[in-house]
This record gives C-alpha cells, structure tokens and sequence, in this order.
C-alpha cells in the first residue's frame, strides 16, 4: 500500500482523531444524560446518567439457591456423561459413578424443607418449600438407584436404560431439571424486575450492553439466544426497543463487586458509553445515507410448535403452550445442549419472565412445571 491510500484509510476509521471516531465521541456526548445498562453473565449495572453513581444487583452465582438448584439440574447431563464415558471406553466412569453416588446420598440427607425456608431463604420460593423439598428428594432417590444399579452391572448403564428408567416419565429427571432451571430463572427475573422498577428507568432512552462472555463461548451473542437480553427486555414490561440492545461478547466487563466497592463499575462508564453510542453513530449512517430504501427492523422469533409428535427436528426453541406442555418444554432441554448458540441455562428464561409479567411479578400466582 502507498502511503496515500493509508492516509485516506485512517482519515475515515482506525485513527483517535478519524471521522468515524469523532462521529461515535459526538453521539457519546449527546446521550450522557441517557440510562446506561451493563449486564454481566452475573450481574446488572445501571448508570443513571449525567454523572451520578451507578447501582449493581447481582442475579447468579452470588444469589442464594443458585448453586444448589443447579447441582440438581446437573443430574441428568452428568449421568449421561457417565453413560458415554463407559461408551468410549473409559474405566474412569465408575470412579465418577462412585463420586456422583456419594454426593447424592450426602445431599439427600441434607436437604429438607427447613432447609429451603429458613436457610436458602429465597423470597420467590415463598409457600413453595415442601414442593422444591420433595422435588430434590426425588432427584436424588432416582439418580442414586440408577447409579447403584449401574454399578452392580455396569452392562446396565446404557442410553436405553438412561431413558427408560432415568430421565423419562412423570417422576423422571427430565421433569426435575425442568422445575430447577424454571425456579432459578423465576428468582432471578423476580429480583431484577423489582430492581428495575425501584429505579424508574426511563427505558425508551435506555442504552443496553449485554457484555462478555454469558455461557459457553458460542452461546448467548444474539437476542434470540442471550437470556440476560431477554430478562432485561423483561423487566421493561415492553418499553425498551429491542434496536437499543447490543449483545457485546468482547465489550469490556466488571467482577462482582465486593464489600460494596464499586469503582470499577464506576470506571467502565465511559468506555461502555463509546461502546453503545459507536454502535449507535454506525446504525443511524443508514437512515442518513439510504433514505427511501427499506429500513431494517428487529424481527420477531416464530417458535416452532411440537404439539404434533411427528415433528422430529426445530431449528429454534419450541414454543411453550403451557407448564403442563412437557413435550416443549423437554425439546428445549435437547435444543440448549444441540445448539452452540444456546445458553444451556437459558431453556425457560423467556417462559419464566413472561410467566412474572402476566401474575404481575408476583411469584406465588406462578405455576412451576414440574414440580
């Protein structure tokens, strides 16, 4: 290249004083007053705007009952691992199937009612305690019989058996990891609903970053697919436009903060500012530059329906007609381990917000398939 074409290069983009930069830094300095919102694969930052502190709720792992639904709901897939393990011919399986065993007869014995209503104590399980009680007990009597079995006879422990007598049925485990991931996002889309609308976001201005990594790292970078986006659009009750969401995997994220510390939450702001609003300088080019040809528009995701059983093969998550719909809700338990775009924690996210929504973000009036 000459130096010429550099020049006329940089002139435009990669260059701190470049059109395009000074384009991003002019709409950054016009949205300062806007609503900033960050989301983590763990935590949400609100920056209020024009220069005042920003706010974090923590909605994962640093929430009671997160770790120990999900060890529950880890059941089905770490038994099939096993299953496949044995399959490709690794003896570790047993020395897991042991492990696995030992856990479950540990935690059975541990859990409780009281334990739910008094220790893990989560606001959203309220009146549900003997329910998620039984519900483990289930899990663990189920899991700890196949492993046992399997261990006696290790011809047992199969795909047909995995199914038949594990994972199928109205006490199987499928029904199981249903209810934990369903109660886990009941919690988390409770707690930030109620954060939101504690801090009257004005949303139709609000600027969204969905940032980092949320799951495996070709999961959750679509708004289809990112059950963050889908619970912040949630929680807007409709008022936030889904063009002002940018699900960002490379943007810049904050830890969980600590002791109440949050200068680095505070430090970001400028740089997910320039983010959003970069974004924002490109997008609104088209309007400038095409005038008169169609526009773009976020569409709508048409779910496939599964009622008729002779549908064998979805491209997106089924719809869900009702908790009782099983066949659905199952489906999307073999769509979030199939799809790499798919966060694994992410089957019912959509289900259990709109669950909220139409009780009025009041758990008790929802019903939990499965348990």
């Amino acid at each position: 290249m000459t130096d010429a074409f550099i020049r006329l290069f940089t002139a435009y983009t990669a260059d701190q004083d470049s059109i395009g930069r000074r384009l991003g830094r002019a709409v950054t300095d016009r949205s300062r007053a806007d609503p900033l919102i960050a989301a983590t694969a763990t935590d949400i930052a609100l920056y209020p705007g024009g220069g005042r502190p920003p706010t974090v709720e923590g909605f994962r792992m640093s929430t009671r009952g997160f770790k120990e639904l999900t060890g529950v709901s880890h059941l089905g897939p770490a038994v099939a691992s096993l299953v496949r393990l044995r399959a490709l011919g690794e003896a570790s399986w047993r020395e897991s199937a042991e492990r696995l065993l030992a856990e479950v007869k540990a935690t059975r014995a541990a859990n409780s009612t009281e334990l739910w209503r008094d220790q893990v104590a989560v606001e959203a399980y309220r009146g549900k305690e003997g329910e998620i009680a039984a519900l483990v007990d289930r899990a663990c009597e189920a899991t700890g019989r196949y492993l046992t079995l399997a261990l006696d006879d290790e011809e047992y422990l199969s795909p047909t058996t995995l199914r038949r007598d594990f994972l199928d049925g109205d006490d199987g485990v499928n029904a199981m990891m249903v209810a934990t991931f369903f109660l886990v996002s009941l919690d988390i889309n409770f707690r930030v609903a109620r954060w939101f609308t504690a801090r009257d976001v004005a949303w139709e201005r609000a600027m969204v970053v969905v940032a980092g990594r949320q799951g495996r790292p070709t999961a959750g970078v679509t708004w289809n697919t990112s059950s963050v986006a889908t619970m912040i659009l949630a929680a807007s009750r409709g008022r936030l436009p889904l063009e002002r969401v940018y699900v960002a995997p490379h943007a810049p994220t904050f830890a969980t903060p600590a002791d109440g510390d949050l200068s680095e939450v505070a430090a970001l702001e400028e740089e997910l500012r320039a983010l959003w609003c970069g974004t924002r300088a490109t997008v609104e080019l088209g309007e400038v530059m095409f005038d008169g040809y169609p526009r773009y528009t976020p569409g709508g995701l048409v779910l496939p329906d599964v009622a008729d059983p002779g549908v064998t093969e979805v491209s997106e998550m089924p719809a869900i007609r009702s908790a009782g719909d099983m066949r659905a809700l199952v489906t999307r338990l073999r769509v979030v381990l199939e799809d790499p775009r798919q966060l694994l924690s992410g089957c019912v996210t959509d289900f259990a917000a709109a669950s909220l929504a139409a009780a009025g973000n009041d758990p008790t009036r929802v019903t939990v398939p499965g348990l």
